[in-house]
């Protein structure tokens, strides 16, 4: 209750007790004596204004209460943004890394700045992981970039592709598919994949280009976490939609503890950088920003340890 309205309820209650504390006064006036009636309504209206102020003060209480609760889920929930598409020095990279929150970056091996992307997200405090091209059911060849898994190599091809894309991103503690609408429902080709990932400390997110994807499933049973994107933030590339998109993510935080949302520098990348510097106050008052392997941790409770076997450059050891 303000200030002010508790200041109200006391001036009445201070009237209401002076009147009949006068009554009794001498006057040279005729004495005025309420009646029976009148002395009960009385009563009744300070009654009721003490039961209001006690009312107001623990609906106060309650709702502090309520707000601490409230306060108490949101910092339980976690949202971990990934960018994909890293590593080739594309619109929006420098925006993206320049983000006052934590956030996962995925970096594209074997091209132009794979090495100096890396390096500065890790020296910035953010996660890197391995942004692995797999052939699509449909898509240009030259959208898949160099070192790419494709659904017609031998198992040990497809083992050393792995193998050589997690050894040339620095400080890679993780992995997700650029593109692979066509391998992610490989159960053969992913099983290796996930093998390698396992064996080098890390865990595997499932981009979801193909509903049919084989990841969860093969990941679960290997004792790894299934995680998988929930939203993209920008598979149309406009301002509007990578704000429309944002919202989903509040209402996705609304219904469950974590949200893992992809988005991607390149094209989209200065509507995607803006949109999420712009929403970060909104989406704080929803969840915790996190890495990816920080929520893996939190939820499925992995334990890789991708530093033992990841890439640190020679010149920060």
């Amino acid at each position: 209750m303000s200030k002010r309205r508790k200041l109200n309820m006391r001036n009445i209650i201070k009237k209401a007790i002076q009147a009949f504390r006068d009554r009794n006064q001498p006057t040279y006036a005729h004495v005025y004596r309420p009646s029976s009636k009148i002395r009960r309504t009385a009563v009744v209206c300070i009654s009721a204004c003490l039961m209001f102020m006690v009312c107001g003060t623990a609906w106060s209480m309650g709702t502090d209460n309520a707000n601490a609760t409230d306060k108490q889920e949101r910092e339980k929930k976690m949202v971990a943004i990934i960018i994909d598409d890293m590593g080739n020095n594309m619109k929006g990279t420098e925006q993206i890394l320049q983000l006052p929150v934590k956030i996962t970056v995925a970096v594209m091996p074997f091209l132009p700045t794979t090495q100096q992307d890396a390096i500065e997200a890790h020296k910035r405090g953010h996660d890197v992981i391995v942004h692995l091209p797999m052939e699509p059911k449909q898509g240009k060849p030259e959208w898949l970039g160099p070192g790419a898994i494709k659904a017609n190599m031998t198992d040990d091809e497809v083992r050393a592709k792995v193998t050589a894309a997690i050894k040339n991103v620095p400080y890679a503690i993780g992995m997700n598919n650029h593109m692979g609408s066509k391998v992610t429902s490989d159960k053969r080709i992913m099983s290796i994949v996930l093998d390698v990932c396992k064996e080098h400390g890390l865990f595997f997110v499932d981009s979801r280009t193909n509903y049919w994807s084989v990841v969860p499933e093969l990941a679960a049973e290997k004792g790894m976490p299934p995680v998988r994107n929930d939203i993209f933030l920008d598979d149309t590339h406009t301002l509007a939609h990578v704000n429309r998109q944002i919202i989903k993510v509040i209402e996705w935080l609304d219904k469950h503890d974590t949200c893992v949302t992809i988005g991607h520098v390149g094209v989209a990348g200065r509507y995607t950088s803006s949109a999420l510097q712009s929403s970060v106050p909104t989406l704080k008052d929803h969840a915790k920003f996190v890495g990816i392997s920080d929520l893996v941790r939190s939820e499925w409770g992995w334990k890789g340890n991708p530093a033992a076997n990841t890439t640190i450059p020679s010149d920060v050891q």
